[in-house]
């Protein structure tokens, strides 16, 4: 069932339980509201009777028909004393059986009497002191009035249920509308359609969810686009040392190089091979660390030791390069993670700020918040191309004198799963800089 359907059935399933419960609540209450309302009617015709015949000792009964007649109403007067019914336009019978069964003194509180399955509503008067004016109204004339009150009420009823459902289908169509394109916009993302992608006319929830389905479109264009470049770049990478291997191979095999030649062609083979091997190795290591959950092992890492060690590690490169590696001492800060992982993250950025550094690198550690810190490693080489900044951390995108082009992709892999942050930029130094927060 589709929602707007099942918006609409709620919307008027809620508005018939209230207001059949209102219309239920009302008839149930009117008759009470119109027993009360007759009683105070019947008081007042009953003043108007005592006016009438004050004063006067005796009245024709055909004259006192007349006026209860020109009233609509039934009356017998009783007297107590002698307890009789001195008059009544009721058929008498009646009206002494009313006077045998129900308290006919004012100060009762039933106010409807039933007699031969008729039922009226009565209000008693005293005239003297030994005599009650019993006035009565048969009560199906309220009945008929409630009954036509009810029929209204239910005439209103289906007017506001169908006005109700008009307004809900309005208002689900506004509403489902938006999730409507929403639904569209996702199946051209289903199809890959990212250049097609609208915004939706939403607010609210809809809006965000619109906004997150936009930024989950864009991260999966950037996705697509980057594997589709790193199958591309990979391919490339692979190739040249194959075919340098091949071509050697194939020269000494058919006896081209022979002597030094043969020696040079067998070392370039070795060395390309080393190389092939450690492309290989950084592309399977940056494939795990995408998709494998096993292979962190946390544990609580003192900054400090990963600096030191990451200085050790890197202090023979510098040597070699004549370059001054220098950081401050940092704090008494443990953060946990995984200390190889972010061992192997830490020397790639190290190792590339001394390949390009001129004569200086500095690897300095700071807290940034109270739960936060931060590394950073400057270098004072030539720094980053600008045409290079956007993509520094994609992989096989190398600058001069880089490698593989997977060294930076790992640190950030490695970063990123230890939920922190990696960027680059320019370093006071005048190179590269690398910060690194966690």
């Amino acid at each position: 069932m589709r929602l707007k359907t099942q918006l609409n059935i709620a919307f008027t399933t809620l508005l018939i339980i209230v207001m059949g419960f209102t219309a239920i609540t009302l008839y149930s209450q009117l008759r009470g509201l119109l027993v009360t309302n007759e009683t105070r009617q019947l008081e007042e015709s009953g003043q108007i009777l005592i006016t009438a015949i004050s004063g006067v000792d005796t009245i024709p009964a055909a004259t006192l028909d007349s006026m209860l007649n020109n009233l609509d109403l039934k009356m017998f007067i009783y007297n107590e004393e002698t307890e009789q019914v001195t008059y009544t336009n009721l058929v008498r019978s009646d009206a002494e059986r009313f006077a045998d069964k129900y308290d006919t003194a004012p100060t009762h509180k039933n106010t409807i009497w039933q007699e031969n399955r008729n039922s009226y509503v009565v209000k008693s008067i005293r005239t003297s002191e030994d005599q009650n004016m019993v006035i009565l109204r048969p009560i199906r004339e309220l009945e008929e009035v409630q009954q036509s009150f009810f029929q209204r009420i239910f005439l209103v009823f289906l007017i506001g249920v169908m006005i109700a459902i008009l307004i809900s289908t309005y208002l689900t169509q506004r509403l489902v509308k938006p999730l409507t394109e929403l639904k569209y916009q996702l199946k051209k993302i289903e199809r890959r359609e990212f250049d097609n992608i609208k915004s939706v006319k939403a607010s609210g929830e809809i809006k965000e969810v619109e906004q997150s389905a936009i930024e989950m479109a864009k991260e999966l264009n950037r996705y697509i686009t980057s594997q589709r470049q790193f199958f591309q770049n990979a391919s490339h990478e692979l190739k040249t040392p194959l075919m340098t291997i091949q071509g050697y191979a194939e020269g000494i095999k058919d006896g081209v190089f022979t002597g030094k030649d043969q020696e040079h062609g067998l070392e370039v083979v070795v060395s390309e091979i080393k190389r092939l091997k450690q492309l290989i190795n950084e592309m399977i290591l940056l494939a795990k660390l995408d998709s494998e959950e096993g292979i962190y092992k946390e544990e609580q890492i003192e900054i400090k030791e990963l600096v030191d060690l990451t200085i050790d590690r890197a202090l023979p490169l510098a040597s070699d390069k004549d370059i001054q590696l220098t950081y401050n001492k940092p704090a008494a800060i443990v953060i946990n993670g995984d200390k190889e992982k972010l061992l192997r993250a830490m020397m790639n950025i190290t190792s590339n700020a001394i390949r390009h550094a001129n004569s200086r690198v500095h690897i300095s550690v700071q807290p940034s918040s109270i739960r936060q810190v931060e590394i950073t490693i400057n270098d004072d080489g030539a720094g980053i191309a600008e045409e290079l900044m956007p993509n520094m951390f994609q992989r096989f995108v190398k600058g001069e004198g880089g490698e593989t082009g997977l060294g930076l992709a790992i640190s950030r892999a490695i970063v990123e799963r230890h939920n922190g942050i990696i960027r680059a930029g320019k370093s006071d130094l005048g190179g590269a800089s690398f910060t690194i927060i966690l």
